[in-house]
This record gives structure tokens, C-alpha cells and sequence, in this order.
């Protein structure tokens, strides 16, 4: 009897546990997740690069989304718009000044799931020395097992933000204030 009550108390006890999140790392050496930016040169064309160098992790239960997390870091140096001296100028002190701060960074604090399926995912943004808070419109891609005996999970979010706010002030115009973020993330499953 003793031994029935101590595993239907164990069996509950496992029940009534809420699923943890599954904890998954960013595929970027596969070349499965992007950081890219866009911002108007003069307000005559678009300037577009990303960032080749960055790694992360992130924590996702689809059955409990809200507890998301996410942390993500980016080598600065690793930027990349086509063209060398441009991306010289743009890693210069007129801009990310790559010397002094050779990472950018964001920290989650929460992920907010609505109504249509996308979600905002807010954390802590640090670019050029200075950290803010930024909101994230995130869509779900989808998520399985991949070839490879793996588990895998993909979302895409876009975002953006005055490079004043981060310290950054060169000016190249009105049109040139604001850039464009768009993110494109896979994780693989640990």
C-alpha cells in the first residue's frame, strides 16, 4: 500500500510539474540565422549589410511562449555591406567605432504572444556603449525534427531605432536617422 501511495504521489507530483522550455542554440555556423540592416543613404537608396559574426541561445515551450528568453551577441567588426570602404567607414568612429565597442548585445526580459500569432519580444539592446530598451516584432516560422536526428525551432523578427538613441550622430540627412533591423533566427535544440 505504502508503495502504491508513494508512486501515485510521484506520478502527480510529475503531472502537475509545468513543461520547461526547451533551450536551443542559434545554427549560425550552418548559416541558418541573419542579422541584417537597412537604413536610407541621403534618403536616395537603401544601404543594406548584416552582421556575419554573432552567436546566441534562446529558450522557447510552445506551450508556454510567455516564457521565452533570448540572448544574442554580435561582433560589431563583423559587419558587412558589400563594400569594403564603406564598411571601413562604417566600423570608424563616425559610427559603430568597433575599437572601443566590439560587441552589441540583447537580453530578453519578455516575450508577449498575441492574438494573430506573432509576438513582441522586449529586452535590453546594447549598441555603442549604450543600452536601451527595445521591442521586437517576432512571427514564429515553425519548428521539427531535422535530417539529422536533431529538433529545431525558427522565427523571424524585424525591428528598429534612431542611431542617436545608441550615441551614434553622424549626420547623412534627415531620411538617414533610423535603421532597419530584420532577424532571421533557427535554433537547434540541446
Amino acid at each position: 500500500m505504502m508503495k502504491k501511495t508513494l508512486l501515485a504521489t510521484a506520478l502527480l507530483g510529475a503531472l502537475a510539474t509545468p513543461a520547461m522550455a526547451a533551450d536551443y542554440v542559434i545554427d549560425h555556423e550552418g548559416q541558418h540565422a541573419f542579422i541584417q540592416f537597412k537604413i536610407k543613404h541621403l534618403g536616395y537608396s537603401w544601404l543594406l549589410g548584416q552582421f556575419n559574426d554573432f552567436d546566441g541561445t534562446f529558450s522557447y515551450d510552445d506551450k508556454n511562449p510567455q516564457a521565452s528568453k533570448v540572448s544574442v551577441n554580435i561582433n560589431t567588426d563583423s559587419l558587412n555591406s558589400a563594400h569594403a570602404e564603406r564598411d571601413k567607414h562604417l566600423k570608424s568612429k563616425d559610427f559603430l567605432d568597433v575599437a572601443s565597442f566590439p560587441k552589441a548585445s540583447f537580453e530578453s526580459t519578455a516575450f508577449t504572444p498575441k492574438a494573430d500569432g506573432t509576438a513582441v519580444l522586449t529586452g535590453n539592446f546594447t549598441l555603442h556603449g549604450v543600452t536601451k530598451p527595445i521591442s521586437i516584432d517576432v512571427t514564429h516560422i515553425g519548428g521539427g525534427a531535422d535530417p539529422w536526428g536533431g529538433y529545431r525551432q525558427g522565427f523571424e523578427g524585424t525591428t528598429s531605432f534612431k542611431l542617436a538613441d545608441y550615441g551614434i550622430n553622424y549626420d547623412l540627412g534627415p531620411a538617414s536617422k533610423e535603421v532597419q533591423i530584420y532577424i532571421s533566427l533557427e535554433g537547434v535544440r540541446q
